[in-house]
């Protein structure tokens, strides 16, 4: 059936600000939608509360509303549009996730669509609300015949323990219409039962859980499918859990496609799949299931379905090309898989199974250490921020480059000198898994544990097992030689299992120029390969590619030819002038999408000016990973050996390093030394903003104010330096992003810890103590440059006072109770500094302000995570005009600035503490929350301002 006529306008719902469980996997899912709609001529509306996101940009929909995820704004948006005469026809709630589901669901009771005539498209409510129910899910399984556990569901305390009583323990408590586990856990005894059942009843916003048998570690798989109207199925992807049952796959290190699933289970779950599909509704669009094997008797059984596209799918797209929400969302909207093109190779259908011939690995970041005293152990909530996928031609490839990605201060799985060795330690990680269990593993098997041991406590396949084993024999056989002696062979076997040069420099005992320099000579180097979606049978039109070692490139003494002519490399470069921007890596606190929003500008505006894009980055969940946002995608960890490869290849004029925050900032001088680059603003300035002492010589220079201050390397030194400074005292290491490890200490003894605590953590790093501003009130300036003149894009007030993160204050745009005089100097420091580093494109810097005098707490000549929440507020794509600024294409005072100024904007920091519940809600200098949303209102006397001005104090802590 081809586009149905009647639907000439839809709403998108968003998934709100980025919770742990829902993060930007649905600001790209939603993304796509909008695109593809818009494509058909569609007009998008689109609501959304998170600020930071390219999803709520203007270049995405025709409407945008930054608006909170409720009803009565969903009321508001339809009247708005039928009073313009363009009525919406139509509502699409599927790629917001569980927020964006329940609003619809809720809207639909309160017989909102009906009244404004509006169709629910892409997703069945029915289809969802069976899904979601425990009991009619466990009921409907049964009746297709479809293996489920033993379960009821309960809906009071009472009911929990009568159910408990029959099925007996262990068990495993699943609240109903929940997000990322939540509420959920296993279930050993008795004694823990009580407590787990009132928490899950609780957790459920209807109140009631699913009491059922644990299958704790069988094995557990995913399928990932397209359904049309017309009943046409395809399996775009199947991924199968490294961990086993037990671990939120949200958690889990996966693999894709699925490794150790026989053809027999693969058809049998295939089959299943679709039986459960077409029983659940009759709606066209994606789906997501979760199988688990009984890896005993091969019993399979149905855990989950998600009917709406899903955290997996913005995998399943990167991992196979295939666009899940650009095709679901044009299926919403009439068309069946046969009347689609695939735009990856531009001229087969879209119903046709993806063939790959690579593996990817996803392997989850944490954040645990943002959060002391939290229970690190994995279970059925999530507790991930983030997320890095590596493509390789083997899974042992693809693992170690996940690994990489990390950036975590590991140069693969392990090869670096960091194992460890305590037996005891090590078998208490393997049976009870958190963040590190991998490692763990890696190191088991280093330290002579047993196989039979390994596979017993973590019950994770042999298969997976095996792969880590030989990676260990590898290195044995590494260790027998010096670097001359090494056979090339080797070298290139241990390059085509992912080994970084780091990592064979540490085996090696040598430094990491001496292997790149011996692979150069003997041309052991990396060919890029295509993601194509047809395991290369069809020519693709998407460049988007990854690295890898293959046979093909003969090893010899010659002088290396152009990657460009290596036997197997499919990524062609082109004469035209390049421009390189590297990404943020996998999003975690401190760090989040807000840089990908700026990649993403970026990149555009490059486009704009002239240049061929390339993108470098690792994180599938984003929008700047999509394969039609760059020219170029290099889906690869944003790691020295990889981004230097790329570059040595493509020969672009520059890279853009301002707009990736920390991630690509710490590339800048290992840039500079090789003599690459960097569009816009210096290492060196960098380098000097980064620098304490240097750069508060500067601001004595240019006598501007900063709180008294001190660098040291060890604790002696500290103890001196506070006698001078004065209590309470601010205790940071340089280079960090997010406030990582900063704190107020507030006597001798906590001062100890902490700096002890700094050089455990980041040995080698100097440490600076600042004297820290009772009660001072803090702002901060975003401002573009281009090393003459400075134009402030905003400047915003903190609701909270100094000593609260940035990232976790609340704050207001343009600032609410500041003097002219206060602005006056802001406006003034900003100029000075700016121009002071020379400063080529964004700069953001933070004050304090106490007695009316300004001081400035630091300045960071880059994108900031405040960017894009100005750009939001005033209607302007700053990043735009700065990366212009950045290439030289445009001056300052070439713009015409135009800001939409009315009223105020509020910035709302959001937290995930509820995953942690023994953790105390406390905000100090460390980033905590984990995304944010934006609230307008026309003046202070608003509600909400004043609730929030009144609870500005409340979370203060250290």
């Amino acid at each position: 059936m081809p586009k149905n006529p009647n639907i000439r306008s839809v709403l998108i719902i968003g998934s709100g600000p980025i919770i742990i469980g829902q993060a930007c996997e649905f600001d790209y899912s939603g993304s796509q939608a909008a695109r593809s709609l818009r494509e058909e001529g569609i007009e998008v509306a689109l609501i959304n509360s998170n600020p930071a996101t390219i999803m709520t940009d203007p270049i995405n929909a025709d409407h945008v509303y930054l608006k909170p995820l409720e009803k009565k704004y969903i009321i508001e948006i339809l009247e708005k549009h039928r009073d313009m005469g363009r009525p919406i026809d139509a509502v699409l709630p599927t790629m917001g996730g569980q927020t964006a589901l329940n609003l619809a669901i809720d809207c639909d009771k309160a017989g909102i669509w009906t009244k404004y005539d509006v169709q629910i498209i892409g997703v069945d409510i029915k289809a969802i609300e069976t899904t979601e129910d425990r009991e009619k899910f466990r009921l409907l399984m049964l009746k297709l015949g479809a293996g489920v556990c033993k379960g009821r569901t309960a809906r009071s305390f009472l009911e929990g323990k009568e159910i408990a009583q029959e099925i007996g323990f262990p068990l495993v408590i699943r609240p109903s219409f929940t997000l990322g586990g939540t509420g959920g856990g296993f279930v050993n005894t008795p004694e823990e039962f009580d407590k787990a059942l009132t928490h899950g009843l609780h957790a459920s916003p209807v109140h009631e859980v699913l009491v059922e048998q644990s299958v704790l570690g069988w094995k557990e798989y995913e399928l990932e499918l397209l359904r049309d109207g017309n009943g046409n199925f395809i399996i775009v992807c199947s991924i199968e859990n490294f961990d086993p049952m037990g671990v939120h796959t949200g958690d889990s290190i996966t693999v894709a496609p699925a490794m150790t699933l026989p053809d027999t289970l693969y058809q049998q779950m295939r089959d299943l799949a679709i039986r459960v599909m077409n029983g659940i509704g009759q709606f066209a669009g994606g789906c997501n299931i979760q199988f688990s094997v009984n890896p005993e008797t091969d019993d399979i059984i149905v855990i989950e379905v998600n009917p709406r596209v899903s955290r997996s799918s913005a995998l399943a797209s990167k991992a196979t090309g295939y666009p899940i929400a650009k095709i679901a969302a044009k299926m919403a909207i009439g068309y069946n898989l046969d009347e689609l093109i695939n735009p990856i190779t531009g001229t087969t259908s879209a119903f046709f199974e993806p063939a790959i011939d690579y593996v990817i690995v996803k392997v989850p970041r944490w954040n645990f250490d943002k959060f002391p005293g939290a229970d690190r152990s994995l279970g059925l909530q999530m507790k991930s921020v983030g997320e890095a996928m590596g493509i390789g031609r083997n899974f042992q490839e693809a693992l170690q480059k996940a690994c990489q990605s990390l950036e975590i201060r590991r140069n693969g799985l392990g090869a670096d000198g960091r194992e460890l060795t305590n037996q005891e330690e090590l078998k208490q990680s393997l049976a009870h898994p958190s963040w590190n269990r991998l490692f763990h593993i890696y190191d088991a098997f280093k330290a002579g544990m047993s196989f039979r041991t390994i596979q017993k406590l973590t019950k994770i396949d042999p298969w997976f097992l095996h792969q880590i084993e030989e990676l260990i024999e590898l290195e044995r056989e590494i260790q027998q030689y010096d670097l001359e002696d090494l056979p090339p062979e080797l070298l290139r076997t241990a390059k085509q299992k992912g080994y970084a040069d780091r990592q064979l420099a540490h085996l090696l005992s040598v430094k990491e120029s001496k292997v790149y320099q011996y692979r150069q000579q003997h041309n052991i180097r990396r060919v890029f390969k295509c993601v194509d979606t047809c395991a290369a049978e069809f020519e693709a039109k998407t460049p988007y590619y990854y690295s890898t070692f293959n046979n093909q490139v003969p090893i010899t003494q010659d002088r290396p030819e152009p990657v460009s002519d290596l036997p197997g490399n499919e990524s062609i470069r082109s004469n035209r002038k390049k421009i390189v921007v590297l990404g943020s890596g996998p999003n975690r606190i401190g760090q989040g999408i807000e840089f990908d929003y700026s990649c993403v500008h970026g990149v555009l505006a490059a486009k704009e000016a002239g240049y061929e894009t390339i993108m470098i980055n690792c994180n599938p969940e984003t929008v700047s990973t999509d394969p039609d946002i760059a020219d170029k995608l290099y889906f690869e960890p944003v790691f020295w050996e990889h981004v230097h490869a790329i570059i040595m290849h493509e020969q672009p004029e520059g890279v853009i390093v301002q707009l990736g925050g920390q991630t690509a900032l710490k590339m800048a001088e290992k840039l500079t030394r090789y003599g690459i680059k960097i569009i816009g603003t210096s290492w060196e300035a960098l380098d000097l903003a980064e620098d304490r002492g240097h750069f508060s010589e500067m601001l004595r220079k240019l006598d501007i104010p900063y709180p008294k201050f001190g660098t040291v390397r060890e604790s002696e030194g500290a103890l001196e330096l506070s006698r001078e400074l004065g209590f309470p005292l601010l205790v940071r290491p340089s280079y960090v992003l997010g406030g990582q490890s900063m704190k107020i200490v507030i006597n001798e003894t906590e001062l100890e810890q902490h700096v002890m605590k700094i050089l455990n953590d980041i040995p080698d790093n100097n440490i600076l103590l600042d004297h820290f501003l009772e009660n001072a009130i803090e702002a901060e300036a975003d401002a573009i440059c281009d090393g003459k003149d400075v134009y402030i894009i905003g400047i915003m007030e903190h609701i909270e006072p100094a000593g609260i993160h940035s990232g976790d204050s609340y704050a207001v745009l343009p600032t609410f109770d500041l003097s002219e005089n206060v602005i006056r100097q802001i406006e003034e420091y900003t100029k000075k500094i700016a121009v002071a580093l020379r400063t080529v494109g964004l700069i953001n810097i933070q004050f304090a302000i106490k007695d009316e005098q300004v001081y400035v707490i630091e300045a960071n000549p880059r994108a900031s995570r405040t960017v894009p929440f100005i750009c939001k507020a005033y209607q302007e794509p700053y990043v735009n005009y700065a990366t212009k600024v950045m290439l030289g294409d445009k001056k300052v005072k070439d713009f015409d600035f135009k800001p939409v100024k009315k009223g105020y904007a509020i910035k709302i920091p959001v937290f995930s503490f509820n995953k942690f519940p023994n953790v105390n809600k406390e905000l100090g200098p460390e980033m905590k929350s984990t995304g944010e949303g934006i609230y307008f209102i026309d003046d202070l006397t608003d509600d909400f301002f004043q609730k929030v001005y009144s609870e500005r104090n409340l979370y203060l802590s250290r």
